[in-house]
């Protein structure tokens, strides 16, 4: 069994536009001082990272893990949600969807989507020159506006979706392959790898293609009522990456898991800052560490309470006591002996 590293943290709630949140060196200085060991950083945000120089140049990338380095941090992985989101978004969502873009292609689908491609090859490539295998993203959804069957969903309109779906991403899980990355989706409401079922009928779709990993966030499965413990027993071999947030469902006869269109704090299912919500993360961080998950612990602060300065200062320690020493030896190894082929003949009765 190995030891999962942390705590890291990911930067794009933690970006603003003052200091010491808007550049990088300021940033790490501040979340080593909270006692943060890696940052996971957001590529569509130029503040601190420039993607195209990333993707192009090993000694940009050298600079910028100099940077975190300098505060004793590591760059734990590289994020594309955004970039994701755009590589199939139904028109239904275009106009909100639009603002992940640059202004230039804007309301220019098919230029929208080729940018949305190159950007994750691009992230591939700078994740290659910065000697990190798993990479964040979003799978985008074009079938998200029929999850709920009403009207009734034609037949054979799931499958084309996902074979459309795979399709896009092929060229791009194959550029993974090629530079040794690992692509991790989240697993997120408002995406077509929503559960372990979607994720099931791209990866089949993609040929069970070796760069199609996840990045496995429990509050998600909390705010649609999904056993998040027996999801690491289903699929544990895929979990590449973890972003640790904490989320609550609290039933009441208003509303559920769609929230009546609610403000977050309003709603049934919301998400909270590490320990104010109901998430099990002791039997969580059990379960990867049984399977051998040794990947990064990654707070994702996002709260509808709790400030994030609060939120901030009480992540690291919390995933840090959650951090388990796997044990190196069996506890009854001091009644061991050594194996007598005999003995274990008599034993059997042979």
């Amino acid at each position: 069994m190995n030891k999962i590293k942390g705590p890291g943290i990911f930067l794009a709630q933690v970006l603003g536009d003052e200091a010491p949140y808007n550049n990088l060196k300021s940033i790490c200085q501040k979340v080593a001082e909270l006692g943060y060991k890696s940052i996971q950083l957001p590529t569509w945000d130029t503040r601190i990272i420039d993607l195209k120089k990333a993707g192009n140049s090993k000694d940009y990338c050298d600079e910028l893990k100099g940077t975190a380095n300098e505060f004793g941090l590591e760059i734990s992985e590289l994020s594309t949600h955004l970039q994701g989101q755009l590589v199939a978004v139904h028109p239904a969502y275009d106009i909100m969807f639009d603002g992940f873009a640059p202004k230039n292609i804007q309301g220019n689908y098919d230029a929208r989507t080729d940018w949305a491609v190159e950007q994750l090859k691009l992230a591939a490539t700078a994740s290659k020159n910065m000697g990190i295998s798993p990479l964040a993203t979003f799978s985008g959804s074009l079938m998200f506006h029929t999850i709920y069957p009403w009207p009734q969903r034609p037949k054979g309109l799931v499958q084309e979706g996902f074979k459309e779906l795979a399709k896009r991403w092929l060229p791009i899980l194959d550029h993974c392959q090629e530079n040794g990355v690992e692509l991790c989706y989240e697993i997120h409401p408002g995406e077509d790898l929503h559960d372990g079922v979607t994720f099931e009928r791209f990866l089949k779709e993609t040929n069970n293609h070796s760069s199609v990993k996840m990045l496995y966030d429990p509050s998600h499965f909390v705010l649609q009522q999904l056993d998040y413990l027996q999801y690491i027993d289903f699929y544990h071999e895929y979990i590449k990456m973890f972003h640790v947030k904490d989320a609550e469902f609290n039933t009441c006869g208003k509303s559920g898991i769609y929230g009546g269109y609610q403000d977050w704090i309003d709603r049934p299912g919301r998400f909270r800052s590490l320990g104010d919500g109901q998430i099990d993360f002791k039997s969580i961080f059990s379960k990867l560490s049984q399977y051998g998950y040794d990947g990064w612990a990654v707070l994702e602060w996002e709260c509808c309470i709790k400030s994030l300065e609060q939120g901030l200062i009480e992540g690291a320690p919390f995933i840090e006591k959650n951090i388990i020493e796997v044990t190196q030896k069996s506890f009854d190894d001091f009644s061991g002996n050594d194996i007598d082929k005999n003995q274990l003949r008599k034993i059997l009765g042979l």
